[in-house]
């Protein structure tokens, strides 16, 4: 059975991505960061989530897989995410399809920059 936790910027299953197909799983997580690419990343930040990511789910090593389990790694990881763009080490993408700063109103730093409220 596929159990999913999705939050505004982090998607897990419990599946295996197969020709583009989720694929339930019982061993597998996957992790989607960002799916509405509504943030500009590097592969360091992007690296950071995954390591969370690892650390949280080792944290749950031998406890059920439930989807309370995987919302509170959602939840996690989401906060990391908030803390992250409040550092100013990932930012909104602006070209975004949708642009919604649902961790804060951005501001523009003295060079110009769009940093998050």
């Amino acid at each position: 059975m596929l159990l999913k936790s999705t939050t505004r910027h982090i998607r897990i299953f419990t599946a295996e991505v197969e020709n583009n197909e989720l694929v339930p799983s019982e061993n597998v997580l996957t992790l989607d960061i960002d799916p509405d690419n509504e943030l500009n990343w590097n592969e360091e930040s992007l690296q950071k989530v995954y390591r969370k990511f690892d650390e949280l789910v080792e944290a749950y090593n031998g406890e059920d897989l439930t989807e309370y389990n995987l919302r509170r790694i959602g939840s996690d990881l989401e906060h990391l995410i908030r803390a992250m763009l409040q550092k100013g080490e990932i930012s909104y993408n602006l070209n975004s399809r949708v642009v919604n700063y649902s961790m804060g109103l951005p501001r523009v730093d003295s060079q110009g920059e769009l940093k998050p409220a």
